[in-house]
């Protein structure tokens, strides 16, 4: 039989040990668990989205309010089941996430790889005048405008 996953939503209460798991399968480790741990502790989290099939969650995405530019969110950590990558839930997880920037007015910032989130709404170019700890060559933005901001990012302190 085959099976597709379900739409994204909100994750629910008591879904926190399955995201704990994604994260140190896809990430080969313990480093993206910690970080969402600490963002929880410090309720830096604006919001965190899961798909899900056979009842358990094959791909999460986070979303934070960044320190400095106020009202702007950083969007990490983004995950899929490695039985599920390749089947494009990553990018249709990222794609729904900028088109809701897009309309909702809100600026959203990730760190990663060029080439996968400007296919899916993010873009390069409108981050080349940002200042970051983090290298500007794979910092995107997403949200209204079409404008490259000066302006410069403080993460929320769980990334430090």
């Amino acid at each position: 039989m085959i099976t597709s996953p379900d739409y994204m939503r909100e994750l629910r209460r008591g879904e926190e040990g399955q995201v704990d798991d994604l994260l140190a399968l896809a990430f080969e480790g313990q480093d993206e668990v910690r970080l969402v741990h600490h963002l929880r502790k410090d309720r830096a989290i604006a919001g965190e989205m899961v798909i899900s099939a056979d009842n358990r969650i094959v791909a999460y995405a986070g979303l934070s309010q960044m320190i400095r530019p106020k009202g702007w969110l950083c969007l990490a950590p983004v995950a899929v089941h490695p039985e599920w990558q390749g089947r494009r839930i990553g990018g249709r997880m990222v794609g729904m996430i900028t088109e809701w920037a897009r309309l909702s007015k809100k600026t959203v910032v990730v760190l990663g790889e060029p080439g996968f989130y400007s296919r899916y709404g993010f873009s390069l170019e409108r981050a080349a005048q940002l200042t970051s700890p983090y290298p500007v060559s794979h910092t995107l933005l997403a949200g209204p405008g079409e404008t490259a901001p000066k302006e410069t990012l403080v993460y929320p302190k769980a990334f430090g």
